[in-house]
């Protein structure tokens, strides 16, 4: 068996992206060379890793085995470069943080490059996912922290709130919902939407959300960004679903209406959560410390 750590962050990213091509950008290699890796690695063994189907691919049983022993070698790997790392100089660490849609473009911006600045020989790995795959990510180890809505199951993890997250429906003047004085998410799914980008975070939540009351949303068009939505919005292409902290920074005079949604899951509360702040090894320990310090100044 010759796997290297390369070739083992490769087939997680394989799994959790669902298709090799997407793995292979996510792990900076071509098609055609992660698509060898995973080959030779299954041929080091005789042992088919992946059920390659039409809409991607899925673990065998002894690809399930692999991605367990994967994960937990990696998350090691990691710790022993952030514990090596304090000895040497010049030598990089690097942080994973998984995190929403809304702390991804609304909150962590200025926080991380602060931080960035502050810590010169840090790196951060940041990416977008819903929440319930950070819960399970940072259960499984491979990531150190995470930014996620209260609305997902917690359990086993340690949690800090770190921002109210509310969610607001965004309407065309002229839009017919405009004359209600109260609107439910239901009442605004008989009506198109302008979405965000499919693979968005916010985007599968609000799906979700519309599937369980028995609906889908009519996306007419997808939009990169909560300025894109409102801009579309206000142009009347649709209704809109934002953050409040989207609307409250958009810097235009609002073409508009506005309005809170009044559902449970709607009205959020972001998470800072890891397995245990305690043991965070150091350097995720310093994010750890930088993201939590203005929730200290202002409890």
């Amino acid at each position: 068996m010759h796997f290297d750590l390369i070739d083992l962050r490769l087939y997680l990213h394989v799994l959790d992206t669902g298709n090799i091509t997407a793995g292979a950008a996510r792990s900076h290699l071509s098609l055609a060379a992660a698509s060898a890796r995973i080959r030779a690695m299954e041929a080091s063994l005789g042992i088919e890793f992946l059920d390659r189907g039409r809409r991607g691919v899925t673990p065998t049983p002894a690809g399930k085995a692999l991605a367990r022993h994967a994960r937990l070698l990696l998350q090691q790997a990691e710790h022993l470069q952030q514990d090596l790392a304090e000895y040497a100089n010049g030598v990089k660490g690097q942080v994973r943080l998984l995190c929403n849609t809304t702390a991804l473009s609304e909150y962590l911006p200025e926080l991380l490059a602060d931080f960035l600045r502050e810590h010169p020989n840090l790196d951060i790995d940041l990416q977008e996912l819903p929440s319930l795959r950070i819960t399970q990510a940072l259960r499984q180890g491979t990531a150190d922290l995470g930014i996620i809505s209260d609305a997902v199951d917690a359990h086993g993890l340690q949690t800090l709130a770190f921002r109210d997250d509310p969610l607001v429906l965004i309407m065309p003047l002229e839009h017919p919902l405009t004359a209600a004085s109260t609107v439910s998410f239901i009442d605004s799914l008989h009506y198109d939407y302008v979405g965000l980008a499919a693979h968005s975070a916010l985007a599968v939540y609000l799906e979700e959300q519309a599937l369980h009351a028995g609906f889908r949303l009519q996306t007419r068009i997808r939009a990169e960004g909560f300025d894109g939505v409102m801009r579309m919005v206000a142009r009347g292409a649709g209704l809109g679903i934002v953050p409040q902290a989207a609307l409250a920074r958009w810097p235009l005079e609002q073409r508009f209406k506005a309005q809170a949604l009044r559902e449970d899951w709607a009205c959020r509360t972001l998470l800072l959560c890891a397995r245990s702040f305690d043991h965070l090894p150091g350097y995720a320990r310093a994010l750890f410390d930088a993201l939590a310090l203005p929730l200290r100044k202002n409890p």
